[in-house]
């Protein structure tokens, strides 16, 4: 158990959750405008708000409860795929804020409503399965292989960014100590690391191209869930932080797998399909 003070465990939890979800979602927009959307969305789905908060609750718990709290996190990032599609939906003719916040009462009512049930892992995992399936085939529409014009970052354009994402984290984190245990328990994976990307790109790509990135991020987010399956049977035999680093694992692989899994696609298939077309 944590020897820290609640208000000494707030401050590293809030500091950790600014620094991963900074750096990510400042990367992960530079890259998205030289690379396009792809490459962005396998940033994207990295852990990094929610990975802070898993360290916060390594801290203050024991590996059984860890184990246990993992099946929550499931279901949470499933329900993040659902929060990206609406986002992608709306983003082709909304603003930012409409996009942006319609996506986020779509989430918390999911999660809402999945909270009324008593999970276990099974029943966790056929739910993320029609979700992950559900949202991959209704995206299909959005996404788009182009990649956007590259464009000169400065170190002035990096500062707005990294102070818009410190908002968003700072905001919320704030906001989970004041609204009891259940919305508290809910907002350890708010995608507020995944929306803030996403407004980053809205507001200088514009909404089609934010909607692509929005629209790949489902697939990627798969491996975050593997990854939660190994901490659920490693945490107790393991130890908790030998587990945390077994699903990062996993879930680098699981990104680098559909990179190369891409790659080959590109390299392979699209040139025959284009001789096919010239030559019928």
């Amino acid at each position: 158990m944590s020897t820290l003070s609640p208000e000494a465990m707030f401050a590293v939890s809030l500091a950790l959750k600014i620094a991963m979800t900074v750096s990510i979602v400042v990367a992960a927009s530079v890259v998205v405008e030289r690379s396009g959307p792809f490459v962005g969305a396998l940033i994207a789905s990295l852990p990094t708000a929610g990975g802070a908060a898993m360290i916060i609750l390594a801290l203050e718990h024991s590996p059984a409860f860890i184990a246990e709290s993992v099946i929550g996190s499931i279901i949470a990032n499933a329900v993040c795929c659902v929060f990206a599609l609406s986002y992608a939906v709306l983003a082709q003719r909304h603003g930012w804020l409409v996009s942006l916040a319609a996506a986020y009462l779509v989430w918390l009512a999911g999660v809402t409503l999945a909270r009324l049930v008593e999970w276990n892992l099974s029943g966790a995992l056929a739910l993320s399965v029609v979700l992950f399936t559900a949202t991959i085939l209704a995206g299909r529409r959005f996404r788009t292989d182009t990649a956007t014009v590259r464009v000169k970052t400065t170190a002035a354009d990096i500062a707005w960014r990294a102070s818009v994402v410190t908002l968003c984290v700072v905001v919320v984190t704030t906001a989970s100590h004041w609204i009891g245990s259940f919305a508290s328990g809910a907002f350890a994976f708010f995608p507020v690391a995944m929306g803030s990307f996403f407004l980053i790109l809205h507001t200088r790509v514009g909404g089609p191209q934010a909607a692509s990135v929005a629209a790949h991020v489902q697939a990627p987010l798969i491996g975050l869930s593997l990854g939660f399956v190994a901490v659920h049977y490693l945490a107790e035999p393991l130890g908790v932080w030998w587990s945390y680093l077994i699903a990062l694992a996993i879930g680098v692989a699981w990104n680098a797998l559909l990179w190369i899994a891409r790659r080959n696609f590109q390299r392979i298939v699209i040139p025959a399909e284009r001789s096919e077309s010239r030559n019928p």
